[in-house]
């Protein structure tokens, strides 16, 4: 029998739930690496065994950890010795970044109040591994750099061809930091590959991240200066059904959008949701127009509308939404949902899963009809993955 396994990133440590194609009874293990901030696990498509887990510390900075056996046991890649107290950020799994002739970073940013701001290595937010190779693995970093590492996590080269980009120095931080927050890979083009930065908004690669076309128009934020800018938009999460690689959707700050070209052109379909800004977004495995989003009250209040925690579901693309609440407390819950924390399992009945910053994990093993808690009272979960198991 199939079965499923769901790595959950939290403010204090990482967790793993485990339970066969039914899930119902899961079985909890951790915490492991208790206290640190971990941005992100995701597994290898390629080896089902492989996890790539980012590890913060604000005191020791960052590694990168990597698990041959399911998460059972850990280890830095490459024998990175043990964190201590001031080490730099970013050095530990020996990432390697473009500096200029001085020895300083490239890029500069200019903060909407005109000051100059120099790109800083500070967190990995997002780590995607390869569809084809489990020792290849692509790291989103704070501030707004792309990495890749082909030796399993050991050093990471910067594709240094989208922060060299011409409109850098104008990608603005959002209210989390300026991170690279999404990496989407097109299973038909390996040389393929969409990101989304916030606050600067989506770019594509067509050449393996040589060069970076932004890919905004049709976005509108009226905060900046000029809404419809090339560049500048706070768009939250991506997402592509594998079956579909050209046609994406996105929660942006305000607005629910849809491109089918690419990324080229992007058209609301936020629809009869009654907010249209959240932080996740995602798409059922086997239905390609069924997408799900946990609507926020408004970006000065990041949590459910009138205290009711909903998820939204669409079948259709976007064009009408259904609220998905059964099994979700109804009443006082004033958690949010971050851009990472929603994932869909594969399995043929497909599961939604998604964590709170109140620490609860919850799944629809029915595509949303009803939901269960799979987990409550972990730390702050900052993101949700999922591994289908045979």
């Amino acid at each position: 029998m199939s079965s499923v396994r769901v790595l959950i990133g939290t403010k204090k440590g990482a967790f793993i739930a485990t339970a066969d194609g039914k899930r119902q009874n899961w079985q909890i293990s951790g915490p492991f690496f208790g206290g640190w901030e971990m941005y992100h696990l995701k597994g290898s498509p390629v080896d089902p065994n492989r996890i790539y887990a980012s590890q913060t510390s604000g005191w020791f900075g960052q590694l990168i950890q990597c698990s041959d056996d399911g998460g059972k046991t850990w280890a830095v890649p490459g024998g990175a010795p043990e964190p201590k107290m001031g080490m730099p950020q970013g050095q530990s799994n020996k990432f390697a970044y473009d500096t200029g002739p001085t020895g300083k970073p490239l890029t500069t940013h200019q903060w909407y109040d005109g000051t100059q701001h120099p790109w800083e290595f500070k967190r990995v937010w997002h780590l995607e591994p390869s569809l084809t190779d489990a020792n290849t693995v692509y790291a989103g970093i704070e501030d707004a750099a792309l990495f890749r590492s082909t030796d399993g996590g050991t050093t990471w080269q910067e594709l240094a061809g989208l922060r060299g980009h011409e409109t850098g120095p104008k990608w603005q931080p959002g209210a989390g930091g300026m991170g690279l927050h999404t990496i989407i890979l097109d299973p038909t083009n390996p040389k393929r590959i969409w990101i989304a930065i916030s606050a600067a908004g989506t770019f594509r690669t067509d050449d393996g991240g040589a060069t970076w076309k932004p890919i905004n128009k049709g976005l509108y934020s009226k905060f900046l200066p000029n809404p419809t800018a090339e560049v500048g938009h706070c768009v939250h999460h991506i997402a592509m059904n594998p079956k579909r690689p050209g046609v994406l959707f996105m929660q942006k700050h305000w607005d629910v959008m849809r491109s089918d070209d690419g990324g080229d052109t992007w058209t609301e379909v936020s629809g009869n949701l009654p907010t249209d800004f959240g932080f996740v977004i995602d798409i059922h495995a086997h239905e390609p127009e069924t997408i799900y989003v946990v609507p926020i009250k408004s970006d000065g209040e990041h949590f459910p509308l009138d205290g009711k925690l909903r998820v939204f579901r669409s079948r259709n693309g976007g064009n009408e939404w259904q609220e998905c609440s059964r099994g979700l407390p109804q009443n006082n819950c004033f958690v949010n949902v971050l851009r990472d924390a929603m994932a869909v399992d594969q399995l043929d009945d497909c599961g939604i899963y998604f964590g709170t910053t109140g620490g609860q994990v919850y799944c629809s093993p029915d595509g949303g009809d009803t939901w269960a808690p799979i987990a409550e009272h972990l730390p702050a979960v900052l993101s949700v993955e999922v591994q289908s198991l045979k």
